[in-house]
């Protein structure tokens, strides 16, 4: 497949993105970009949740829960700011799939990987996660010996930039 121009600015900005919503507006972004879809007004929760399940999108709404329990394992245990990226742009993007209508498990990940292979190339890591599964980062990490607290539900503010929410 060649390169295409939007490549190293979809890469750079994940990258560097310092925010759930720096991250979000990259998934919104290349999903457009790859699959000429669009949808605004989603609201994103934090929540911690077993750590098999990365990510979840009750149907029939505008929100995504995403798991903090996951992300904190991952940011404490490989603490590097591109691959954290790429695991919590991966779960955004899968669940975002979903919101836009595709249900199908299979058919998301496939999605997701097209998606990311047509963003970011070939060997970035968001690639590789989407195309290997984003529980790649966990299994050399021995997660029995972690903590098992569970946190009140947050909302993330300022998550999308539009002004406009459907709650």
């Amino acid at each position: 497949m060649s390169s295409n121009s939007n490549t190293p600015q979809f890469s750079s900005a994940l990258d560097k993105a310092g925010s759930y919503a720096d991250v979000w507006q990259i998934v919104q972004q290349t999903a457009e970009y790859a699959l000429g879809k669009r949808r605004n007004c989603m609201m994103l929760f934090l929540d911690d949740l077993p750590l098999g399940l990365g990510a979840y999108y009750p149907v029939g709404t505008n929100n995504i829960v995403l798991n903090r329990a996951l992300v904190d394992v991952v940011e404490t245990k490989i603490a590097n700011k591109a691959t954290v990226n790429a695991l919590i742009y991966n779960l955004l993007l899968h669940e975002y799939l979903h919101a836009l209508g595709q249900m199908s498990e299979v058919g998301v990940r496939a999605e997701v990987v097209e998606v990311a292979k047509r963003s970011f190339g070939e060997e970035h890591i968001a690639t590789l996660m989407a195309r290997k599964s984003p529980w790649m980062l966990l299994k050399d990490l021995p997660l029995g010996a972690m903590p098992n607290r569970k946190r009140a539900m947050e909302i993330v503010s300022d998550f999308e930039k539009t002004g406009r929410y459907v709650v």
